[in-house]
């Protein structure tokens, strides 16, 4: 017999990255990907997490959503949590198998709540224009 798995089980072992303007899960949620001063990823099942220090990108002339993206990528996250996602932004995370997550708000352990609870459904597209 095939057991079907329950959603809240599927999001049980994923990480989950989150822009966010502080280090720590209390923090607001950044409404900027590329240039969103941190990078939170949450293991989903445990909230243990860890912080990307995304400094190197917030004045970057051009190109900071692709490092962001790469860095999303490079940290095991499977979906991103943020406010808005430009154009080449998104494409290198859906070339990384990232899905995103746009309109997240308040803090960051919220914003994973709500993604949970299936609050936040996955973009199909980026939201705002490049260098936003």
């Amino acid at each position: 017999m095939i057991r079907s798995v329950a959603a809240a089980e599927v999001h049980n072992k994923m990480k989950i990255a989150i822009t966010s303007q502080g280090k720590d899960l209390d923090s607001q949620v950044d409404p900027r990907f590329g240039r969103a001063a941190y990078i939170i990823v949450v293991d989903s099942d445990n909230l243990e997490f860890q912080v990307i220090d995304n400094d190197a990108n917030v004045n970057a002339m051009k190109g900071a959503g692709i490092q962001a993206a790469s860095n999303v990528v490079n940290s095991g996250a499977q979906v991103l949590l943020t406010g808005h996602c430009g154009p080449n932004a998104f494409k290198a995370l859906q070339a990384g198998k990232v899905k995103v997550a746009n309109d997240a708000t308040g803090a960051v352990k919220e914003a994973v709540k709500a993604y949970l609870d299936g609050k936040l459904p996955h973009a199909e597209n980026a939201d705002v224009e490049g260098h936003w």
